[in-house]
């Protein structure tokens, strides 16, 4: 069984659109800004930021687990995703917003529930007047790849 709660996501969106990036992602990591509920949902917590360059780090646990019995790609993408868009958002002036275009993931060792804590870094590549692209990378406590990731984001004006 597990039980979890997650604050309502309206104040945190309005502190996406009214921040500049870097400074909401500075709130989500000290606590003043609560995660969203997907991350509520996954356990996943932003660790890190800097401008163009953000942490997601998570424990994998029993309920990531998919039907083979290793955590669902879908945990790790949900990662890269908020890691990369995250990543593009930290590059961004208060009252910008971005979207996800596309996201690609390539999984290279599978991950355990159990296994020690996973490390999703986003890395902002370009940020222009229209789109985005950034790059990410999963990594175990021991800094093997187990992933890698790009994407393109829209940026709403």
């Amino acid at each position: 069984m597990r039980s979890y709660t997650w604050e309502d996501p309206a104040p945190t969106s309005a502190a996406n659109r009214e921040m500049q990036g870097l400074d909401f992602l500075r709130g989500m990591i000290d606590g003043s800004i609560p995660h969203h509920p997907t991350a509520r949902t996954l356990g996943f917590t932003v660790t890190d930021a800097r401008e163009g360059f953000v942490e997601v780090c998570i424990e994998p646990r029993e309920f990531h687990a998919n039907a083979v019995g290793s955590v669902h790609g879908g945990v790790l993408a949900t990662m890269f995703d908020t890691a990369m868009g995250l990543s593009v958002s930290s590059t961004l002036e208060a009252g910008v917003g971005y979207t996800t275009l596309d996201l690609q993931v390539r999984y290279i060792r599978p991950i355990q529930p159990g296994q020690s804590a996973v490390r999703v870094h986003g890395f902002c590549e370009h940020t222009g007047r229209r789109t985005a692209t950034a790059r990410g990378e999963a990594r175990d406590v021991d800094g093997r790849l187990l992933a890698t990731a790009s994407s393109t984001c829209l940026i709403l004006r």
